[in-house]
């Protein structure tokens, strides 16, 4: 440094410019600003051949030792009339062996302080001299640390404030900034108050240190009601007098807990309004500083936008979660018969896990329904349900309906689109009709399941996949993969669980609990009140074949709220849609009649026995005969009547 840029107050003395080059060389040599000051008042020390040296600090009529030489200079034996005169007056006050001269800096209220020996004197110019050079130096010191620091920090800061952006959930997120504050600025404790709906109660989560994890305090209490009322950074050091009473007392003494510090500033969110404060607990070493306050605010702003955000998310999670539990209430399998009670412990056993799931059964039976049920009981209940017809989907656009495809694939691609595995991607999959799909399609539809990656059409990005597989069909599969209609592999990659839903004719009174349950549907939705089945109407429906199962029994139910009158059904009522001929005919049509004839009545008297759920006298009943009789002519055809003499 050469003398034209040495400061005035520098060269009072020859003292200062003297010692001016041994404070650059410890400033270089010491990392921090308290290693600094220890260096340099022993070096000035020993220049002055003083007894001690020392940086004291006054506020408010305390004071405090920053830094010293040696043990001499304390709390008891500080001249405390000559510092406050030396503070005051802001200038050099010498008394006896002491002397305190203020600092030329922004360190408000620090002074340099000298207690000579008996051989040696300091003057008042070599000590303003030499607190002049020991504060420029340190101002130096102090802009290089804060720069370095702040790099530190703007970067520890943008790693931290990245992983807030990938949280959904509030009390995670505010966890996260309050150990974030507390690491990047090295203090004992955070918290982030939040002001309630009635804006009266500030919320403190996660208050770390608290086994509840959450503080509720008055709005207007202690420092942060300070900073919620005016918005503007608040402090309290350790060596001063709370005065204004801005430490918060009561919770330190439920709490158990010494508040010797804090820092608190406002979070403002974008439209200028104060949400809530954040607070820093006890600096570890000193007090808290210019850097940490804005540091602090800088966390606070990012924390607003990354609070705001993942409420955001919540709210649509919520939302989301609430449409899937109205959903999952409205899918039932409503019946009582063994086997559905047994698909319902099925059902409940598979839908915990990702295995793949085969559900066969005649059209209408409810196959989709089963599939709702799977997804509504599982953990992917809040995710997407996509289901897909294989049958209705030619198979030119299969793959392109299934994985998707990107602009200019094909002719009519204009832009690209989503398949359905990447919509359902972490959800379910329903693929109905799987029997129907073409060759083709099945081939691709087995290497996505292997492989758990699609590619959409024109495009080469493999895109994972996590959906789960459901598939339905009204064919006998293993019938097709004999015929080499449908792939063996993926067959099995499919029939992983079966799942074999009963045709309604043969659930017995489960017909009637479906009635019953589609008329009223179909009369809330009529606004009338829901009609009474006979007993004839009732006997019919258990009779009848439902070629068209539940399908059908619910347009049946539907028609009849919506056109009957009365207060009762009918047999004359059941307006029942004929079959189309030979619909569910399992009789050949190449034997003779008496042949043919026995056979229908073996499979009617079946039918009948097992929708009675083997109660003979019932099923006799429906058919019109006397179990006796029933029996006998079970006899006649050849059937097994070991029930006889048990029932």
């Amino acid at each position: 440094m050469s003398d034209s840029t040495i400061p005035k107050g520098i060269k009072r003395s020859e003292s200062g410019q003297q010692l001016l080059p041994t404070l650059v060389q410890i400033a270089r040599e010491q990392r921090t600003d308290d290693e600094y000051f220890a260096a340099a008042l022993k070096a000035i020390n020993r220049y002055f051949k003083s007894e001690e040296t020392a940086l004291i600090r006054g506020t408010k009529g305390l004071w405090r030792t920053l830094a010293r030489s040696g043990p001499k200079i304390n709390a008891s034996n500080l001249p405390t009339e000559l510092l406050a005169d030396a503070l005051d007056s802001e200038s050099t006050r010498q008394r006896n062996l002491w002397s305190a001269t203020p600092l030329e800096s922004k360190r408000a209220g620090q002074l340099l302080v000298q207690l000579a020996s008996a051989s040696s004197s300091t003057s008042a110019e070599q000590l303003e001299s030499v607190a002049a050079a020991l504060s420029l130096v340190s101002s130096l010191k102090r802009v290089e640390l804060e720069s370095r620091s702040e790099v530190r920090r703007l970067e520890a800061l943008l790693e931290m404030t990245s992983q807030w952006n990938q949280s959904q959930n509030t009390d995670e997120l505010l966890e996260q900034m309050a150990v974030t504050a507390t690491q990047l600025l090295s203090t004992e404790r955070a918290t982030i108050f939040l002001l309630d709906a009635s804006g009266q109660t500030l919320i403190g989560m996660p208050a770390l240190g608290v086994d509840s994890g959450e503080l509720r305090i008055p709005a207007t209490a202690g420092l942060v009601g300070q900073v919620i009322k005016t918005g503007q950074p608040q402090r309290v050091d350790d060596d001063v007098n709370d005065e204004q009473q801005l430490v918060h007392r009561e919770v330190d003494t439920q709490l158990g807990f010494e508040t010797r510090s804090l820092l608190c500033v406002p979070m403002i969110d974008s439209a200028g309004k104060t949400i809530g404060a954040f607070e820093l607990i006890n600096r570890l070493k000193g007090n808290f500083t210019d850097n940490d306050e804005a540091a602090l605010t800088q966390l606070a702003a990012h924390a607003v936008i990354a609070i705001d955000q993942t409420r955001h998310v919540e709210q649509l999670v919520t939302s989301k979660r609430n449409v899937a539990e109205v959903a999952a209430e409205k899918v039932q399998m409503i019946g009582e018969c063994p086997e559905i009670m047994d698909l319902k412990k099925t059902v409940a056993k598979v839908a915990g896990t990702d295995l793949a799931v085969l559900i066969t059964g005649e059209n209408g039976t409810g196959k989709e329904v089963v599939a709702q049920m799977i997804h509504f009981l599982s953990d992917r209940r809040d995710e997407v349900l996509v289901a897909v017809n294989c049958a209705a989907i030619s198979e030119t656009l299969l793959e392109s309906e299934l994985f998707g495809h990107e602009k200019g694939a094909f002719t009519d691609a204009h832009q690209a689109r989503e398949g359905k595995f990447e919509l359902a991607d972490g959800g379910t999959l329903f693929l109905d009709e799987i029997g129907d799909m073409s060759p083709g399609g099945q081939s691709k539809l087995l290497r996505v399941l292997e492989e758990k990656v699609v590619v959409r059409v024109g495009g080469s990005t493999p895109i994972p996949t996590s959906a789960r597989i459901i598939a339905a069909t009204n064919q006998d599969l293993p019938d097709l993969v004999s015929e080499q209609k449908f792939r063996q592999d993926l067959y099995f990659r499919l029939n992983v669980v079966t799942i074999q839903l009963p045709a309604l004719r043969d659930r017995g009174d489960d017909v009637l609990l479906l009635a019953e349950h589609f008329l009223g549907e179909f009369c809330r939705a009529a606004k009338r009140k829901a009609p009474k089945i006979d007993a004839a109407a009732r006997k019919r429906l258990v009779a009848h074949a439902w070629p068209g199962n539940i399908r059908e029994l619910r347009n049946l139910m539907e028609r009849i709220a919506y056109l009957s009158e009365g207060d009762l059904i009918g047999a004359d009522d059941l307006d029942f849609v004929n079959a189309p001929k030979n619909q569910d005919s399992s009789i050949a049509m190449d034997q003779p009649l008496a042949d043919a004839t026995k056979a229908f009545q073996i499979d009617y008297i079946q039918r009948h026995i097992k929708r009675c759920r083997g109660n003979m006298t019932d099923a006799a009943g429906r058919m019109g005969l006397h179990r006796s009789n029933l029996y006998r002519k079970m006899r006649q055809l050849g059937m097994s009547s070991e029930d006889e003499d048990t029932e």
